[in-house]
């Protein structure tokens, strides 16, 4: 059995995976490897952080998104190593070490939140790229409500009940106006806390926001979050970080005892350890995405650094880029088991949106503008119809319709062991207090 290895399970990786299975002619076999067995919808990670839907209806079973029994295989893995010379994959696997050879390899390594941007954003700020970050974040949302209820000093009440993003872009934006729709919906269940003390800032370094849409469609979500609440700071540049808030380019302190970071991305470390021909911090590929100077190897995705033949400039590192590049790179390695010439990526893309908050977006697909509740449905409706099998998607469906009438979810959830518990009372969990002195890791 002839083998293609594919490394990374988000839009790019399972998208190809899921292609070639249906596809692949017999004697031939894709194996998909990634740490997660789901694929995430990063896009809608915001939403999650805003409780406004649940965290398993931003993710994917990576099994069924590759369809297994054709085809398509899927191993559960960290890969520790690439060896390109002897065409082979080792993986760190439930079941201990694993070795896959291949016959061709696709790299979909995706890449990492960087947090080393602005001094104190490791220590003080909390990333977005993960699931398991919008959970927490949300997490650490409800603690701080909780904590403003038993606290009586009233300029510490003040920083607990401030909350800075960092970052105009998408997830800048959707973060901020998730958040403030999420405060004013569960302040009634927090009395204590003071619903006119809670305030979201949002700190961008640029004259506007959502540089990547029309300007009026910036203005527009701008003015979307100020009806909102959020303090909107354009072209205001973070210096520092600090436990008691954000310290800004002009001196002034925004003082806020959570910080939120949307901005910063690295390359997986894997991708930097591989030694390929790098451009920008990431991989180079021609342009039916080979690899430079390798015939077996191929990159998509946001460790790629794939041009777009329609204009000539790199591809941005946006799900629907990911899809469209996974798309031709299925068809361009179909094409080279037959023998024949990889074609060159082309796409003209369909626009781009957002979601501001509940029920609120701004929204240009094929040129036509949008914004407020169109954009909001035509936001989810994409997303839906991206969710694999048809009972998924109406369950979702269902799901997202009943939390368009009814009041945010305010569950803090712990994942404790019975193992765990302890006979004597402790803190509900780590944190650090809003004084800046660091409590726990």
């Amino acid at each position: 059995m002839q083998r293609i290895v594919i490394i990374g399970g988000g839009f790019a990786g399972s998208t190809t995976a899921s292609i070639l299975a249906r596809r692949l002619p017999p004697g031939w076999e894709v194996l998909l490897i990634s740490e997660e067995s789901y694929t995430t919808y990063n896009p809608m990670l915001s939403e999650v952080v805003g409780a406004s839907i649940f965290p398993e209806q931003v993710v994917a079973p990576l099994r069924q998104v590759l369809g297994i029994g054709r085809r398509g295989r899927f191993v559960m893995g960290r890969v520790s190593a690439i060896d390109l010379a002897h065409r082979q994959v080792t993986c760190a696997t439930l079941a201990g070490e694993r070795s896959f050879a291949y016959d061709h390899l696709v790299l979909a390594l995706g890449n990492r939140a960087r947090r080393d941007l602005i001094p104190g954003m490791a220590e003080h700020a909390l990333p977005l790229k993960t699931v398991g970050d919008a959970l927490h974040i949300r997490n650490f949302v409800l603690r701080r409500l909780a904590q403003m209820e038993l606290e009586t000093d009233v300029a510490i009440r003040r920083r607990l009940g401030r909350f800075v993003v960092i970052g105009g872009g998408f997830s800048g934006v959707e973060v901020a106006g998730a958040l403030a729709d999420c405060l004013k919906g569960i302040a009634r269940y927090y009395p204590g806390a003071a619903a006119q003390a809670l305030e979201v800032a949002l700190v961008q370094n640029l004259p506007r926001l959502l540089p990547e849409l029309p300007d009026s469609l910036g203005a527009a979500a701008q003015r979307m979050l100020v009806a909102d609440g959020v303090d909107v700071r354009l072209g205001a540049t973070a210096e520092a970080i600090r436990g008691d808030g954000v310290v800004l380019s002009d001196g002034e302190l925004i003082e806020a005892a959570t910080v939120i970071g949307t901005i910063g991305t690295q390359p997986n470390a894997l991708t930097v350890a591989l030694g390929l021909p790098m451009e920008r911090g990431r991989i180079r590929v021609d342009p039916g995405m080979q690899v430079a100077g390798r015939s077996d190897v191929w990159a998509i995705g946001d460790c790629a650094c794939v041009v777009n033949a329609r204009d000539g400039a790199a591809s941005p590192p946006t799900a629907q880029f990911a899809v469209r590049q996974a798309t031709q790179l299925a068809r361009n390695l179909l094409a080279a088991l037959r023998g024949q010439d990889a074609r060159p990526f082309h796409y003209r893309p369909r626009g781009a949106m957002a979601a501001i908050g509940h029920m609120n977006g701004v929204a240009e697909v094929f040129g036509v503008r949008l914004t407020g509740l169109p954009a909001w449905f035509l936001w989810r409706a994409y997303y839906l119809s991206q969710m694999p099998t048809p009972g998924r998607k109406l369950r979702i469906f269902v799901e997202w319709t009943w939390g368009m009438f009814f009041a945010t979810d305010i569950t803090h959830i712990r994942f404790t062991r019975s193992v765990e518990h302890e006979d004597v009372p402790r803190a509900a969990e780590p944190d650090r207090d809003v004084s800046g002195r660091s409590v726990a890791a």
